[in-house]
């Protein structure tokens, strides 16, 4: 869309920009993309695609060169290892002399650095050979930072490099067809004076802004590669074994799904009152710390717990299958009917849960494959529970067809995911709650938090499970 008039605002703000960027970048998703944010405003813009395409998310420090009388006017950019763009036109025509170039590039490279070391600190840059790497801005102006930016990526290795920003003049691609592979941008008004005339918000982004938003992110890449590392004492194993003394049973046991063997771990406390199935579609699921901890405090409270892998390893190593919401949907539907849980019939495989109230317990974009799976079975899932997770991207369809009550538990400081959150839950017809963890963020590291997370499902699924009041059992 071409718009005309100065007065004319298309964005709300750089979330926004973001969102609407990364609605026109579906298609560039994948285990082998990268995003590379442009700090400072682009790093807002490029969380938002980073989310949406399921990519981590880096930055490339790049320091526009402003002439000397009219800093906002850039005459060329400096970027890390050394890039170095001019504008020969725009010194040619502000008459910029080389002592007053050289005096503007030394303050500049001075600041580079400083943000590099703040922003990056001793983490090496993303490895991007052999990968696309989308280039994040908030705008085009005369298109200096975006070149540099992506000439180092390209000099970094990257395949494929795809310049992305919401907004950019209509001669743009004339500008910088040359240095990226695919250019892709949401509008293209006419005329154009500034970035910030697009935008009803374009204040400053701030330093602190900048690092929560790449803490957030390296957090949800950490809960997707990193959920599956053993800890010390947890016990894991292929095979079946564990420990059946007494009433209740604690075993390793191997689940069929749709042609595929899941290992898993079933925990079931003597007099127990519902079964909770766990699922995390990241690459993990039953060594995952963080769901380990929330499960024993369920069977504390007398729940009984299955803990189990929505993939095979070999299906791990391809990232694509951590986004398959409808694989990772279908795995987990097969496994609660096999458990026999909400309909009376038992199973062979697990005569342990015949007959028990079934809930599901689901993070990242586990989360998801719950709420696929509560859709699909309808009455027989009881309680829903998503910890930090992507209830969207179970699709409003889905959604839609959900009956059984759903806690959405999100951190604070989890910005993006909260959103998502917020507007998944508006496409919920059941009961539904979302919980708001203060101070917390994408994987509840902070002291306390996931406790409190803890408390929040156990609670949740005595009420919905067992029918009791949440005080009826404190462990």
């Amino acid at each position: 869309m071409h718009v005309t008039g100065s007065h004319f605002t298309h964005f709300a703000d750089r979330t926004d920009a973001g969102r609407r960027l990364a609605a026109r970048l579906g298609g560039f998703g994948g285990p082998g993309t990268v995003v590379v944010a442009l700090p400072r405003g682009g790093v807002p813009v490029a969380a938002e695609v980073a989310v949406a395409l399921g990519a981590p998310l880096d930055i490339c420090v790049i320091r526009k060169l402003g002439v000397p009388y009219q800093p906002e006017l850039g005459m060329g950019a400096i970027g890390e290892d050394g890039v170095r763009v001019l504008n020969e036109q725009v010194i040619r025509l502000a008459s910029v002399t080389d002592d007053q170039l050289a005096g503007v590039e030394r303050r500049e490279r001075a600041e580079l650095e400083r943000r590099a070391r703040r922003y990056r600190g001793d983490r090496p840059p993303a490895d991007v050979r052999g990968r696309t790497v989308v280039v994040v801005d908030d705008g085009i102006a005369t298109g200096s930072t975006a070149r540099a930016a992506c000439r180092i990526v390209r000099a970094r290795g990257a395949a494929r490099v795809v310049l992305a920003v919401p907004v950019a003049p209509v001669d743009w691609t004339d500008r910088l067809e040359e240095v990226a592979d695919e250019l892709v941008c949401v509008d293209t008004p006419s005329p154009f004076f500034a970035i910030g005339e697009f935008y009803a918000d374009f204040s400053q982004t701030e330093d602190e802004e900048v690092l929560r938003l790449l803490a957030e992110a390296r957090a949800r890449e950490r809960d997707g590669a990193g959920d599956g590392i053993d800890e010390g004492g947890d016990r894991a194993g292929g095979e079946e074994s564990g420990d059946e003394s007494g009433d209740g049973v604690d075993r390793e046991l191997v689940l069929p799904a749709a042609g595929a063997g899941l290992a898993g771990r079933l925990t079931v406390p003597a007099g127990a009152c519902g079964v909770v199935v766990f699922a995390h579609g990241s690459g993990s699921g039953r060594r995952s710390p963080r769901n380990r901890h929330v499960a024993d405090r369920l069977n504390r409270a007398g729940l009984a717990t299955l803990l189990f892998d929505l993939l095979t390893e070999t299906e791990e190593s391809d990232r694509r299958n951590v986004f398959d919401v409808g694989l990772l949907g279908s795995r987990l539907t097969a496994v609660a009917r096999g458990l026999g849980a909400g309909n009376g019939t038992g199973d062979a495989l697990v005569p342990e849960t015949g007959g028990l109230p079934l809930g599901l317990f689901g993070a990242s974009t586990g989360a998801a494959a719950a709420l696929h799976t509560a859709a699909e079975l309808g009455p027989a899932v009881r309680a829903v529970v998503s910890r930090g997770g992507r209830p969207d991207l179970a699709g409003a369809e889905a959604l839609g067809r959900v009956s059984a009550p759903t806690l959405l538990v999100v951190g604070s400081l989890d910005t993006t995911v909260l959103d998502l959150n917020r507007r998944a839950g508006s496409r919920l017809r059941c009961e539904s709650e979302l919980v708001v963890v203060p101070r917390a963020t994408h994987l509840f590291e902070e002291p306390g938090a996931l406790d409190e997370v803890a408390e929040l499902a156990r609670n949740w699924f005595l009420r919905h499970l067992a029918g009791r009041r949440s005080d009826a059992r404190n462990p």
